[in-house]
């Protein structure tokens, strides 16, 4: 497995308590020395002088475990050349400081060919059969395809990406050696050898559900901020048990980051489906377009991202 030094520092930073992402880019270029990340953790907070001993302890256990893994091909961390470009937009406590991948990372920064596909983890046989039509006509185009290899509409964003002989990201809120769903293993194997990837921010298994829980929405902002446009096929919005969706959250961050939202929707067809009401609310937003042979040509002919937005 791939690391540099720079990569090792940051995350042994995480790992000290009260050290996030936003401390991390707020104050790491990627250019320090041990010695200069010493120096910052004492002059940042004399109230923590716990942190540098820490630091260096925790180094030496992350190094042992980064050695040990088996199915990760590298890891990336922010300042680094093959770090991705992530729109300046993106507020600090949002953007990513490490990722670990496998297969071509070089993906995530062809912001201009990603397209994100996702939706609910049931969908009917018809959504299926629309899903995978403008899918595959997004990949004859060269769109590389983006989502989270969960069951239902991401997984068919994936296989029809892979069928079209196209290349797919599946961006996962679990480690790369203990793919979730386990049922998608093979998938993501298919994913990486037809020139994909596969990618997280974590390596280490959660402590608990909250936090397995929190990994599923922290991943969902990840889809759309490495993309032109995001696309919903279908969701539940949240319903009267609480149930939330993961799609919400990253349609929001869409919105947020700038990122062109598309779904799919017709009203004389799914009016009255329950697998509809999240795009039935998003489509109160002006922003919001329905899946056409028109808004597909959009999204396939206009760069839609300014260059502005990005650092």
């Amino acid at each position: 497995m791939k690391y540099s030094e720079n990569a090792l520092n940051i995350l042994s930073l995480l790992s000290l308590k009260g050290i996030k992402r936003e401390w991390v880019n707020r104050r790491i270029k990627g250019t320090e020395s041990i010695d200069d990340i010493l120096c910052i953790l004492r002059n940042s907070d004399k109230t923590k002088p716990e942190w540098s001993e820490n630091f260096l302890v925790g180094r030496e256990k992350i190094e042992e475990q980064l050695s040990a893994q088996k199915n990760i091909d590298g890891v990336v961390a922010v300042g680094e050349p093959g770090f991705p470009i992530i729109p300046s937009i993106v507020k600090p406590s949002e953007r990513p400081v490490v990722l670990f991948y496998k297969g071509d990372i070089k993906l995530l920064s062809d912001i201009h060919h990603n397209v994100a596909v996702i939706g609910l983890l049931n969908p009917s046989s018809d959504i299926e059969e629309r899903e995978k039509k403008f899918v595959s006509k997004l990949v004859e185009q060269g769109y590389n395809i983006v989502s989270g290899l969960a069951l239902g509409c991401d997984t068919i964003s994936h296989k029809s990406a892979l069928q079209g002989k196209g290349k797919t990201i599946a961006i996962l809120p679990s480690s790369l050696d203990s793919i979730s769903p386990a049922s998608n293993k093979q998938l993501a194997e298919h994913v990486v050898f037809q020139d994909g990837l596969l990618v997280s921010e974590y390596f280490r298994q959660p402590k608990s559900k909250y936090e397995m829980v929190g990994r599923y929405i922290e991943r969902d902002r990840l889809q759309p901020m490495f993309c032109k446009a995001i696309c919903l096929a279908a969701s539940y919005d949240v319903n009267d048990q609480g149930n939330d969706s993961g799609s919400r959250h990253a349609m929001q961050k869409a919105k947020e980051y700038g990122v062109k939202r598309y779904v799919m929707y017709d009203n004389l067809r799914d009016g009255d489906n329950p697998q509809f009401d999240l795009s039935r609310k998003l489509l109160r937003d002006s922003d919001v377009k329905i899946l056409s042979g028109k808004t597909l040509s959009e999204i396939i002919s206009n760069q839609l991202i300014e260059h502005n937005l990005f650092s």
